[in-house]
């Protein structure tokens, strides 16, 4: 099984940028999609962006469109969520996770998460 440790929240004023990194860990990185979602408070878990396992194909949500880059370093486990001209309205905790699924976009086409980490953008 995989375990997954996100890092790099913060607190970043609108306009901003942050990266997000997703450190894999236990079996093998390799095969796996990896995607980055958010939860807001009081609001569901949404998707945010993916990227398949071999990085030719990436899925993003028209929210972040033109201002988040998902990548990854298969060599490193690790996956990358680089965030600018952030909003007030991104502010969440942002969950990284891993698929089986060639092409996953949603919460129950994953089934490794990591804990969350919290992005608080300030208007």
């Amino acid at each position: 099984q995989v375990q997954l440790v996100e890092s790099g929240g913060g607190l970043v004023q609108a306009g901003g940028s942050l990266r997000l990194s997703c450190a894999a860990s236990g079996r093998t990185f390799s095969g796996y999609a990896m995607g980055w979602f958010r939860q807001a408070p009081g609001k569901e878990r949404e998707f945010v962006e993916a990227m398949t396992w071999s990085g030719a194909n990436t899925y993003y949500s028209d929210s972040v469109k033109g201002r988040f880059t998902i990548s990854r370093d298969n060599a490193k486990n690790t996956v990358y969520l680089q965030m600018n001209s952030l909003k007030p309205e991104d502010t969440a905790v942002y969950y990284c996770a891993a698929s089986r699924f060639l092409i996953p976009n949603t919460v129950k086409q994953y089934d490794v998460w990591g804990q969350g980490t919290q992005v608080t953008v300030s208007s």
